[in-house]
């Protein structure tokens, strides 16, 4: 019996340097960023995520700060402590955002632009 793939998008895992290994609620609560395609996001925090509420979510893209309302499409529990609850939620966005890499304008401006060439290969 084979899986049939039901994903719209191809998803990645951001990197810890990436901006958007986090996304901020807009009530100002951060979560952690498991996964993320340009139509969704996997999530995991302390916010109380509830299956079919909206919420709006700070996104740091290529292109600067987006606000993108989405979709809490299913959530859980996924770690209990005797002080705290941690959620993990998928969140469907209500429009595709550009989620690729995004490289700060200051690292940009750091170095010379000069850059270093590759070696030549040996024949």
């Amino acid at each position: 019996m084979s899986a049939r793939e039901r994903r719209r998008a191809e998803r990645r895992v951001p990197g810890g340097e990436d901006p958007l290994a986090r996304v901020r609620l807009r009530a100002g609560r951060e979560l952690a960023v498991v996964d993320v395609s340009p139509v969704g996001a996997l999530v995991e925090g302390d916010a109380r995520l509830l299956p079919g509420t909206h919420v709006d979510v700070h996104v740091l893209t290529a292109e600067g700060r987006v606000l993108v309302r989405s979709r809490v499409v299913r959530a859980c529990v996924s770690a209990l402590w005797s002080d705290r609850v941690q959620y993990r939620g998928a969140l469907a966005f209500d429009r595709q955002v550009n989620t690729g890499y995004a490289v700060p304008a200051p690292a940009m401006a750091a170095g010379d632009g000069t850059g270093t060439h590759y070696p030549h290969e040996a024949a």
